[in-house]
């Protein structure tokens, strides 16, 4: 089942895509200008241009299921949020739809649940994934969220936590929000359901059960 990964030139994006090439999981990274695509094609991992901000419906061709781990990035302004984490996310999900494929998967984040308890800067952030996540959970396509707290550039463990009452703190890995996203993709089970993730001591398989 080919995977078309959206957002797949950021820092989860390119960890999940080289995670899955090796784990023989096919997959299309959708980049935004014909520069990025020698980083995968190194890998051998195909790719398809495509801007968020235009027509990428074509990017869907031969897929199954997405991964969706776009985002406008801490130096954009409320333009680019709305754009990419709102309604870029919006408009993948009907697509998906629209074509018929089978999941869509989410990277969302955990303070996206309350956005007034984020940072007072994140909140147009937070509020943007908030919609996104509601306007998914209404879609007639299967889902999955993944909500990964405060992130890091750690090394992958791949041993998880749910909660930060379990965790201790509320940090995962960009490297762990990858592993976790291959899991996801592993086990077309896994729908209509939502997971917080962040670092901690279990497999993905128990936190994600």
């Amino acid at each position: 089942m080919t995977t078309l990964v959206i957002g797949a030139n950021g820092q989860i994006g390119k960890q999940f895509c080289e995670r899955a090439q090796k784990a023989g999981e096919p997959v299309k990274a959708m980049v935004r200008r014909e520069e990025q695509t020698g980083w995968f094609a190194e890998r051998g991992i195909d790719t398809v241009v495509a801007d968020l901000e235009g027509d990428f419906s074509h990017a869907f061709d031969g897929c199954e299921q997405v991964v969706f781990t776009a985002g406008s990035g801490p130096d954009t302004g409320p333009d680019k949020t709305l754009m990419i984490d709102l309604y870029g996310a919006i408009r993948a999900a009907g697509i998906a739809a629209e074509k018929g494929l089978k999941r869509f998967i989410m990277v969302s984040a955990m303070r996206a649940e309350d956005p007034m308890t984020a940072p007072e800067k994140l909140r147009p952030y937070m509020a943007a994934k908030f919609a996104a996540d509601a306007h998914l959970r209404l879609s007639p396509l299967p889902h999955v969220i993944l909500k990964p707290g405060r992130l890091s550039d750690d090394a992958a463990t791949e041993l998880f936590a749910a909660s930060v009452d379990e965790a201790g703190d509320n940090r995962i890995s960009r490297a762990n929000v990858a592993c976790a996203l291959l899991y996801a993709v592993q086990h077309a089970v896994l729908e209509n359901t939502e997971f917080t993730l962040l670092d901690g001591t279990r497999s993905a398989a128990e936190v994600m059960a």
